[in-house]
């Protein structure tokens, strides 16, 4: 019965050890990871997906994930080339195209891709001026991404997207463009009014011409003008008559006396 007692625990010992050094040996990745091996500190490279294989104590395996990551880069200090003082703030889509190069090229290839994004940003932003910052956003984003993923290219990195998320300027700057933009308002408002004013003396002035050649249509348009007083209720009406007319009336009561 002793035997048979000290049997129990070396079995479930030896179960326990079992069941370990199988997890340790076998290993499953997801669709969208990969195993990076080192065999006795040598890479040995990646595998995956699916089930994979290791030796015991010999093989270390690092995971890597391979989908897109999306790192928000944190407020940057920023002075443009026309000297303004404000914080910029971006977003960045990478991914891991190489899970190699990702474990041996860099120590740690999140932290790195961070810096570099928060060092460029500083970097490209500091050369261009307010205006073009806050008008060109889409060239700006696609010169970020160029430069942030040429250098991250050897670590097994893809920058895929940069955007310009925010721009805080100061308050005094604020001011100033709020009262830029309600000038060039202004501007514009008094040039569309001169250029209506502009237009109606041209018209006037061909309508002046046309009437010019032909005299009676100043005529035409004085009984014109009558018309359109009479049908206002208005109890007196002033408005002095054309020479023209008072001769045209004079000859003909003339022509009528002498027919009488």
């Amino acid at each position: 019965m002793d035997g048979g007692g000290i049997g129990f625990p070396v079995m479930a010992v030896l179960v326990i050890f079992f069941v370990i050094l199988l997890l340790n040996i076998l290993k499953v990745l997801r669709e969208f990871e990969r195993g990076v091996i080192f065999r006795l500190g040598r890479l040995q490279g990646a595998k995956g997906p699916g089930l994979i294989l290791l030796w015991p104590i010999i093989d270390r395996m690092v995971r890597v994930d391979l989908r897109v990551i999306t790192y928000d880069v944190p407020p940057q200090d920023v002075i443009t080339k026309d000297n303004v003082s404000l914080k910029v703030n971006a977003v960045l889509y990478f991914q891991i195209i190489d899970a190699n190069r990702a474990i041996v090229s860099v120590a740690n290839y999140f932290e790195a891709t961070s810096q570099i994004a928060q060092t460029t940003l500083r970097s490209v932003l500091g050369q261009l001026q307010l205006d073009d910052l806050l008008t060109n956003r889409e060239k700006i984003n696609l010169e970020l991404q160029k430069i942030i993923d040429g250098q991250t290219e050897p670590w097994g990195v893809k920058v895929s997207v940069v955007e310009v998320k925010n721009v805080d300027l100061p308050p005094e700057m604020q001011r100033a463009m709020a009262k830029q933009a309600e000038a060039e308002r202004e501007r514009r408002a008094k040039v569309i009014h001169a250029e209506g004013e502009m237009q109606a003396s041209q018209k006037l002035a061909d309508a002046a011409k046309v009437m010019a050649t032909a005299p009676n249509a100043i005529q035409l348009r004085y009984l014109q003008t009558l018309t359109e007083i009479a049908t206002e209720k208005n109890s007196t009406i002033i408005f002095p008559v054309p020479i023209d007319i008072m001769d045209s009336l004079k000859k003909f009561l003339d022509r009528g006396a002498s027919q009488s």
